[in-house]
């Protein structure tokens, strides 16, 4: 999700009083009477000052999404990432702002004009004071906006038109190997938990078809309350994305979870997500030296998954995935 640039409020004033000084240079060149001009002089800082800072608001605010017009996959990741209501209070904070310096540019314009030459340069002052107020005060606000600026300039980018496919399970399980077998994606593989911080997508076509399949962080077996943000970032995936959730068990157990807690894993999904297919994937079969450890998660899952036994790592059984997804519709 694209955010502009947040400028911090001594950057927002020294642009605005850097532009009304030159503002005002340019009316010291100009053929008005000398009792008038000291007066326009003063009128113009405050107007143009004003204006710019009022300006860069209103880009930040032109150029950042409404927030409840996003789809509701981005309000959940935002919500998990930052805050939605702290999203939309510091954006609230830049409408409040402008909204006040409106009302300071016409009133000391007003006063400006009305009072005698010698007074309008410490009016001006005045107003100037007021201005820094005023964008000093939203000062929070303005640092939590270049902070989510940060947080949320890797949001993932979905095709709302792509058949979906959502990739869950512990960490360290093959979600990442496999995501890169089916699709064009290039994630990070390594051997420790929770690889990918982030939700990644990979995309393919077939028969004029768009897929898309996205890998989620490693969850663990706890209740949604109790995860972190980069478990719930996957959980945010899970309940918008998924036209099918492919929940990868490791019979292997090299991952370091014992198949009883993926099978707890793997019930606590179909549960919060029971509206969405769930289908069973058993990795790393070409590591599994116990199969002890394969029957007991086919005892313990749901009867009608029929699990597909692959090993992401070479590529075997990776068509077997494809074909399912081929029959899904949108």
């Amino acid at each position: 999700m694209f955010l502009p640039n947040i400028p911090t409020p001594d950057e927002v004033l020294d642009k605005g009083f850097r532009r009304a000084k030159k503002a005002a240079a340019r009316v010291r060149t100009s053929k008005i009477h000398r009792q008038q001009k000291s007066k326009r002089i003063e009128e113009v800082r405050v107007q143009t000052a004003c204006q710019v800072i009022r300006e860069t608001f209103e880009g930040i605010l032109e150029e950042t999404p409404h927030v409840e017009e996003l789809p509701m996959f981005y309000q959940d990741y935002i919500d998990v990432a930052v805050g939605v209501d702290q999203f939309k209070k510091s954006m609230g904070a830049l409408n409040w702002a402008n909204g006040v310096l409106e009302k300071l540019q016409n009133q000391y314009t007003h006063r400006i004009r009305r009072s005698p030459p010698e007074n309008a340069a410490q009016i001006r002052k005045a107003a100037f004071g007021r201005i820094a107020s005023v964008v000093n005060r939203i000062g929070d606000e303005l640092d939590f906006l270049n902070y989510s600026r940060q947080m949320l300039r890797n949001v993932p980018t979905v095709d709302p038109e792509a058949i979906t496919a959502v990739i869950a399970g512990f960490p360290n399980v093959g979600k990442s190997t496999l995501l890169r077998q089916i699709t064009n994606a290039e994630p990070e593989v390594a051997d420790y938990p929770f690889t990918t911080k982030g939700i990644q997508i990979g995309h393919y076509e077939k028969r004029w078809q768009k897929y898309q399949i996205i890998d989620t962080p490693g969850l663990l077996d706890r209740p949604v309350q109790e995860m972190n943000q980069i478990e719930l970032n996957a959980m945010v995936a899970l309940e918008h994305l998924a036209d099918l959730i492919l929940f990868i068990f490791d019979p292997s157990q090299t991952s370091g979870f014992p198949v009883e807690n993926q099978v707890n894993l793997y019930w606590e999904i179909k549960k919060i997500f029971s509206h969405t297919t769930v289908q069973s994937v058993f990795n790393k079969m070409d590591l599994v030296e116990d199969e002890e450890n394969v029957k007991y998660i086919e005892e313990h899952i749901n009867k009608g998954d029929k699990p597909l036994m692959v090993s992401a790592s070479d590529g075997s059984g990776i068509t077997q995935i494809i074909d399912i997804l081929s029959e899904l519709k949108k």
